[in-house]
């Protein structure tokens, strides 16, 4: 079983409207860049589209760095990272 601070957290960024996709793809370069500053464990991020109007952009962090990384970025939510890095 996996140990709580070994966990795996995707925080997330909704953009809604018609510039939803093109905002969130926008965003994730900001958080790979993000990334390699601040030389985080883990470097998976990415976006999701749901419709036209609305997109998310995505970081899974290391649960131990999450509340430093939710300070300073500010994600609208997250979600336990079930997935593979």
């Amino acid at each position: 079983m996996e140990k709580i601070l070994d966990r795996k957290i995707k925080i997330i960024w909704d953009f809604r409207g018609p510039g939803a996709a093109r905002t969130a793809e926008h965003y994730r370069k900001h958080l790979e860049e993000f990334v390699m500053v601040e030389e985080l464990k883990f470097d998976l991020s990415g976006v999701e589209h749901f419709g036209p109007n609305h997109s998310i952009a995505f970081l899974v962090v290391a649960e131990f760095e999450l509340k430093e990384i939710r300070e300073i970025l500010k994600p609208h939510r997250g979600q336990v990272y079930s997935g593979e890095l």
